[in-house]
């Protein structure tokens, strides 16, 4: 007799479950490395994904002045239509001063020393982005720059939320093959 999984299809699941808790955690960090509240903070989100667009939410829910740097113009057009401003990413350099927090998405270096000379000294940067990350970790230190790179956020901060993602996603898996 084969075995009868028993999932919710309806559930969110995989990729987009997972990044909950790490938008969750971004503001988590944000909140307990930034000297001053989130209300206000002018906030630059890299990249317009699954956890770029859940980040940049949670961020402008608690009064974040949020900026979103992306590549394609459909999400540009998409940062603006839920009201962030919104600016191409090749174009992103002397803008880079104007942040107080910057937080990158992007699994791929799109802040190297040259773009990270123009960041504020003042300003923390949070790396999501899974290996080899978003930030030239070397030139950010010796511009003397904060920076604290997060991968695996979501089993740091909400550990059972991450590990219910994971086993939705195996159900889901097991329950498409099944059909």
């Amino acid at each position: 007799m084969p075995i009868k999984f028993v999932c919710n299809p309806g559930a969110i699941a995989g990729p987009t479950a997972a990044a909950l808790p790490t938008a969750e955690g971004a503001v988590q960090v944000a909140m307990e490395e930034l000297p001053f509240t989130l209300h206000s903070a002018r906030v630059l989100i890299l990249g317009f994904g699954r956890v770029g667009k859940l980040t940049a939410h949670r961020m402008g829910a608690l009064g974040a002045k949020v900026t979103v740097a992306a590549k394609s113009y459909e999400d540009l057009a998409w940062a603006a239509a839920y009201g962030h401003e919104a600016v191409r990413l090749e174009g992103l350099n002397c803008e880079l001063g104007g942040f107080d927090l910057i937080v990158n998405t992007i699994p791929a270096l799109v802040l190297p020393r040259q773009r990270l000379q123009w960041v504020s000294p003042a300003a923390f940067l949070l790396d999501l982005a899974s290996a080899p990350g978003g930030v030239d970790r070397a030139g950010a230190q010796e511009l003397g720059l904060r920076v604290l790179s997060a991968p695996g956020l979501p089993g740091r901060t909400a550990p059972v939320t991450a590990a219910a993602a994971i086993r939705d996603a195996v159900y889901h898996i097991l329950w498409e093959l099944e059909a």
